[in-house]
């Protein structure tokens, strides 16, 4: 199955793809993505391009894919730190997967204001630096991480509760798509979000080999 063009493709998509394709490392790719201005309303209120969190050595296990930052990853510049990652590192250790072994990523590197949903724009301009990171860490597996996420990989009338619970195959990676833990802790610990999140996870660390 292969993803589907990113939506407005504009002339600042174009351009964040050409920069991106063009770095050679993730050393290089992150440097090139923090002054990053694509998105200008983004640009002006954010504090720190969030450019993920990737193992210490060697090819990652999975690649986690979120939506966007929040307000904790804004200020510390890391994804997945606030209450969401809290509760992501918890579900992942009751799942048996090591967050150390993967690449922790978001579809919009800059925190959205008020942390509304992305734009189709600020998603399309986005895709290259998240387009070459998965290039370049060629992870096996990825978990898309709310509905954002799993329309990047998987399309834009990607309906969740249709496409969670198995892997699919996209450009010869295994996706899944689930929950993201921000719905879990919407819904609380006796939601449906969690216990499916949980349950996703847990499946994905019995596909790993």
């Amino acid at each position: 199955m292969s993803r589907p063009r990113p939506p407005r493709f504009d002339a600042a998509a174009e351009e964040v793809a050409r920069v991106a394709a063009a770095a050679p490392d993730w050393e290089s790719l992150a440097a090139a993505a923090r002054p990053c201005v694509a998105c200008p309303e983004l640009a002006a209120t954010r504090e720190h391009v969030v450019v993920g969190d990737i193992p210490v050595g060697g090819r990652p296990r999975l690649a986690l894919v979120g939506e966007a930052p929040g307000a904790q990853e804004d200020a510390t510049g890391r994804p997945f730190v606030g209450r969401s990652g809290a509760l992501l590192d918890e579900l992942l250790a009751e799942a048996g997967l090591d967050r150390a072994q993967a690449a922790v990523l978001n579809v919009v590197k800059c925190r959205p204001p008020g942390n509304r949903t992305p734009k189709a724009p600020e998603v399309a301009r986005c895709s290259g630096w998240l387009r070459r990171q998965l290039a370049l860490l060629d992870p096996p597996v990825v978990v898309a991480l709310g509905l954002s996420s799993a329309k990047w990989f998987l399309g834009p009338r990607t309906v969740l509760g249709e496409v969670r619970g198995r892997p699919h195959d996209v450009e010869g990676r295994a996706v899944w798509a689930t929950y993201h833990p921000s719905a879990a802790i919407r819904f609380g610990p006796n939601g449906a979000p969690r216990a499916g999140l949980l349950a996703d996870l847990t499946a994905v660390a019995g596909s790993l080999t």
